[in-house]
This record gives C-alpha cells, sequence and structure tokens, in this order.
C-alpha cells in the first residue's frame, strides 16, 4: 500500500484525525494540511511535526478553501458536527458543518488532477434497523432507509449522496468509509467549544464510561440493557481509512470500518469497571427518547475481501489502551470539562 506523500485532512485535530495525522506522519506522508475550526476539538491533539501545516477555520469558508490548491494526492474528510445529540439540539449547525461543509469541499476539489483518493467519513449507524431487538450485521449494499434519529444521521448519509453524485459527474476518485462505534486513546471529553447540551461532554460511550470509572461513579446504562453496539479502535479505522485511500481501492465504492462484533452496552460497562477496579457499579436510566436503534453490528466481509482489511484489536486489549490514556491525560480531559461547566446542567 502506497504511503501518502501530500493529504489534506479536514478535521484533522478530532479524535479520529488527530490519530490518522499520526499515522500519515509515521508513514512518511511529506506534507499534511489539517483543516480544523476546534468547534469539537484541540490543537494539541494535532502532532507537532514541521510536516503538518494548520489552517485553523471551517472547510465552508471560502477564505479557507481559497487556499487549498491542487498539490494533495489524498483528502481524508473527517470534519463533523459531532453527533447525534448536538444535532437534534441545532439542526442548522449540523447543517453547516455536515452537510454544507462537504458540499464546498467536494465542489472545490473537484476539478483537481493531482487526487488520487478522496475518502468521505460517513456514519454506519444510521443505516441499523429501527427497533430490532436481534442485530443483523449491515452491509455496504443494502437499501439506504429514510427513517433516522437525528439530524447528523441524516447530514452523514446525504454526504454519501453528494459523493456518489460527484464521483459520477467529475470524476471525483471518492471513497465512502462507514465508521461503528470507534473508541480508543486520544479522545478528549468536552473537548472543543459548547454546543448547547451535555453531549457535548459525554459525548461517546467509551471515553465516558472510562472518565466515570476513574473518578469511581457508576456507569449509565439507557433502558432495559437489550442496547448493544459494534466497537472499534481507532488505530484500526486509521488502518481502514488508509486502505480506502490507496490507489488500487474502487472510487465511488463504499466500505465499512467495523469489528462484526456485536457487545451489550451492559457487558462494555462491567469490563471498564473490572479494568479501573470501580466498585460503583452500572446504574440503569430512562431511555434515549431520540435513539431508536436499539441493536446493531456492521457486517466487515466486503472490507476483509477488497481491501484486506480486518480490525485485528480485541474490544479488551482497546479499553486497556484507553484507560491507561486516559489516566495518564485525567488532568487535560478534566481542563476540557471544566471549560463547560458554568454552561453544563448535569452535574459531573
Amino acid at each position: 500500500m502506497r504511503a501518502a506523500e501530500r493529504a489534506l485532512v479536514v478535521g484533522g485535530a478530532g479524535f479520529v484525525g488527530a490519530n490518522l495525522v499520526a499515522r500519515l506522519l509515521a508513514d512518511g506522508c511529506r506534507r499534511i494540511v489539517v483543516v480544523d475550526n476546534f468547534l469539537s476539538a484541540e490543537r494539541d491533539s494535532i502532532p507537532a511535526d514541521p510536516a503538518v501545516d494548520i489552517r485553523e477555520g471551517s472547510i465552508a469558508d471560502d477564505a479557507v478553501l481559497a487556499r487549498l490548491g491542487d498539490e494533495f494526492d489524498v483528502v481524508f474528510h473527517l470534519a463533523t458536527y459531532h453527533g447525534n445529540q448536538s444535532s437534534i439540539a441545532d439542526p442548522l449547525a449540523d447543517h453547516a458543518n455536515n452537510l454544507f461543509a462537504t458540499l464546498k469541499l467536494f465542489q472545490h476539489i473537484a476539478g483537481f488532477r493531482a487526487l488520487r483518493r478522496v475518502v468521505y467519513a460517513s456514519t454506519g449507524c444510521a443505516l441499523a434497523e429501527k427497533g430490532a431487538t436481534t442485530a443483523a450485521p449491515v452491509t455496504e449494499d443494502g437499501p439506504i432507509p429514510l427513517d433516522f434519529d437525528s439530524p447528523y444521521q441524516i447530514s452523514k448519509v446525504a454526504g454519501e449522496m453528494y459523493a456518489i453524485w460527484f464521483h459520477r459527474a467529475h470524476a471525483l476518485p471518492i471513497v465512502r468509509a462507514r465508521f461503528q462505534n470507534v473508541y480508543g486513546p486520544g479522545e478528549v471529553l468536552g473537548a472543543g467549544r459548547w454546543r448547547g447540551t451535555p453531549a457535548t461532554i459525554w459525548r461517546n460511550v467509551v471515553p465516558t464510561f472510562v472518565y466515570r470509572a476513574l473518578k469511581k461513579q457508576s456507569l449509565p446504562v439507557h433502558g432495559d440493557g437489550r442496547s448493544t453496539r459494534d466497537f472499534i479502535c481507532v488505530d484500526d479505522v486509521v488502518e481502514g481509512l488508509l486502505r480506502c485511500a490507496a490507489p488500487d481501492t474502487p472510487a465511488g465504492d463504499v466500505f465499512n470500518l467495523a469489528s462484526g462484533v456485536e457487545t451489550p452496552i451492559v457487558a462494555l460497562a462491567q469490563q471498564i469497571n473490572e479494568l479501573t477496579g470501580n466498585v460503583a457499579g452500572v446504574e440503569r436510566v430512562p431511555a434515549r427518547t431520540w435513539d431508536h436503534s436499539i441493536a446493531r453490528v456492521g457486517s466487515p466481509e466486503k472490507a476483509a475481501q477488497r481491501l484486506g482489511f480486518a480490525a485485528r484489536i480485541p474490544l479488551a486489549e482497546g479499553l486497556a489502551r484507553t484507560v491507561r490514556w486516559s489516566t495518564a491525560n485525567l488532568d487535560r480531559i478534566e481542563r476540557a470539562i471544566r471549560r463547560h461547566a458554568a454552561q453544563c446542567p448535569v452535574e459531573f
């Protein structure tokens, strides 16, 4: 797999983006331009290296776009308005930072000739059957539903539709990567600016559980405990993104970046409590009224067959790495959390 020499990483300060930038550097990428407005990210997450050029701003900003010329062999579009609950609180902000930003980027780079691949980060969770208590693995080639739980899911899937159109109309070499529940070292709770809901802080289940467990607090499990998810470590996701960006990956195609393993949220909580020595246990809390995806898991078969990609980090190992990183960076995490203390109505 040929390494990228000049890469544009939109959203490169985010959790996945910063891990990707670190991997690109390790693989010898000579120039990496990071565009990020730090809405849900921290500048110090980006590896400090002379090869990294940080451009602060939204990719939807014409002034930012004007400074991006036809020099990149790979573009990774990871920027997003994180995530479901923030989008429910402010659908217009979600549209501006997800779908409109995606359209502006695709329009700008449609005429670039140096590009060998553009990788668009989408979401696999939006495509799971709503209300199902038994998960059928979601494949890439199944029908896309019109029933979504949040503006975030709508904008990410609509971004895929634009990706397909720009590939057909302009031969833009786009590959779509559908994430499942990504976790791992480097995710800072509360990173970025306040976005109107406590989900600004408690944005994903794994870092929330790890933080609460380290603080010897009970772990909140929503609903009746039947919910399951497909957890994939960020190092595996980065590997999948690089395989999507490879010159021999078919442009216009779509791939799940999934572990293919269905994990109950209750089991996740118990495992994290064991790793941290937390005896506070699990607390049952009401189900989230907006979330109708009870059980879900992604099919890894197509990515394995066509990309040679498979998630290699078992959940137990990935959680242990996450606990170690979170322990070592607890002060940094708490600084980000405290930034929102005056606005967040939920005690932490």
